[in-house]
């Protein structure tokens, strides 16, 4: 085969270059292939998830101290000296136990003078009824002997003479006056007698304040007398009088808790509260018992009480805790992740993978939110993807490669 001038030129070059020049030509070819993959990139993972139907609930979580539901000094209502005493620190006692004996020398005397006084009354009383008793008698006596008389001068005249009539019914009458006279003398003797008892009961009823006893169930937090304590009466504002103890419920404690403004309208009594207590480790049920009906000018505060009970003893005055209320709860909320929530503006939107897996940036409206979850009002049916992983880069169309993911859970109560 005969070669033209230029085939001939082109081996020649060829048959120089040797490998060289085959090796150019191979990399110049792979550079064009690398220069096409970049001009057509692979689509971005996303990480998505499914909104679904789940229970929701708004909580709100505020901090306080336990106090007793009850906690009050026990005074004494008249002075004397303690001449028993039966609790000390961390005693408990029943309503209505004994806790110190007074000894009040004064009313004991008064209180035995008094005794006298009803003895000496009851004996006027029988005296008088004695009277009065002889007194009916001698007057039914002298009443016989007037009508006797007056009947036989009715029946037959001038046999018995006027005069002796008129005696006997002056008689008469004159025993009459003397059973009233009895009768008074009998009913002044009784009202002596009766002033005498209630003397004798009222001094009786101060008396019985030198056994102090207790009010109600709790336990001794203070004690503030020892044996021979002279003990002035809590009734008189003038002197500077001590308690005896002091007195604390145990068996049921209160929580007080501020609750802010924007919360109050969801505040309902016997409403469930989650008391946690972190010192014990332990939770505690308890419920709203009572609040006020005003906001405090200064805080922008509720005061709210949640009641906790106390059966086993393992509460405290003065414990710190947790309480947790559920304001507001939902049983089949549409709802997905606060991380897939967008805020731009005024708007909210989430972006939603369509059938294509491409980026809808689609609008909502936003109904409760939790600490981790956010309900949709609109904008969302079930089963929608949205993306809930990084989306800065991201924008409305993008082609992308979606992946479902677990969505982050956060521990805590919502607000």
């Amino acid at each position: 085969m005969m070669l033209n001038k230029e085939s001939k030129s082109i081996a020649f070059w060829l048959w120089f270059a040797g490998p060289a020049a085959l090796a150019a030509m191979a990399l110049t070819s792979c550079g064009r292939n690398q220069n096409a993959q970049a001009a057509a990139p692979e689509a971005v993972t996303v990480g998505v998830v499914s909104a679904g139907r789940k229970v929701m609930d708004r909580q709100l979580t505020v901090s306080s101290e336990l106090v007793p539901f009850q906690e009050i000094d026990v005074y004494a209502k008249q002075s004397g000296y303690v001449k028993q005493l039966f609790v000390d620190y961390g005693s408990r006692v029943k309503a209505g136990q004994l806790m110190a004996v007074l000894e009040i020398p004064e009313l004991q005397a008064q209180l035995e003078q008094d005794t006298a006084a009803i003895r000496n009354m009851a004996d006027q009383v029988t005296h008088a009824k004695n009277e009065l008793a002889r007194a009916e008698a001698q007057h039914q006596v002298l009443h016989l002997q007037y009508a006797r008389l007056n009947s036989v001068a009715t029946k037959q005249p001038g046999l018995v003479a006027q005069q002796e009539v008129d005696d006997a019914q002056g008689r008469d009458l004159a025993a009459e006056a003397q059973v009233e006279a009895a009768k008074s003398a009998l009913e002044s003797a009784e009202s002596e007698l009766a002033i005498s008892n209630a003397k004798r009961g009222h001094d009786q009823v101060l008396f019985d304040y030198s056994r102090i006893t207790a009010p109600f169930a709790g336990v001794v937090t203070q004690r503030y007398a020892n044996l021979g304590t002279l003990m002035q009466a809590g009734t008189n504002s003038s002197t500077q009088a001590l308690p005896l103890v002091q007195l604390s419920q145990e068996d049921r404690f209160r929580l007080v808790i501020p609750v802010p403004e924007s919360y109050v309208k969801y505040i309902r009594i016997g409403d469930p509260a989650d008391v946690r207590v972190p010192s014990l480790g332990k939770s505690f049920p308890g419920k709203v018992a009572r609040f006020s009906t005003d906001v405090k000018e200064d805080t922008r505060t509720m005061h709210t009480e949640v009641d906790v009970t106390n059966p086993h003893g393992q509460l405290m005055a003065g414990l710190y805790a947790e309480a947790v209320l559920t304001l507001e709860r939902k049983n089949r909320a549409l709802a997905v992740p606060l991380q897939a929530i967008n805020h731009e503006g005024d708007q909210t939107t989430v972006y939603v993978i369509d059938p294509s897996n491409k980026i809808d940036d689609r609008p909502v409206t936003v109904g409760l939110q939790t600490v981790g979850d956010a309900e949709i009002l609109s904008g969302l049916k079930d089963g929608d993807l949205v993306i809930v992983t990084d989306r800065s880069g991201l924008k409305a169309g993008e082609e992308v490669n979606p992946q479902v993911v677990k969505a982050m859970q956060y521990q805590g109560a919502g607000s």
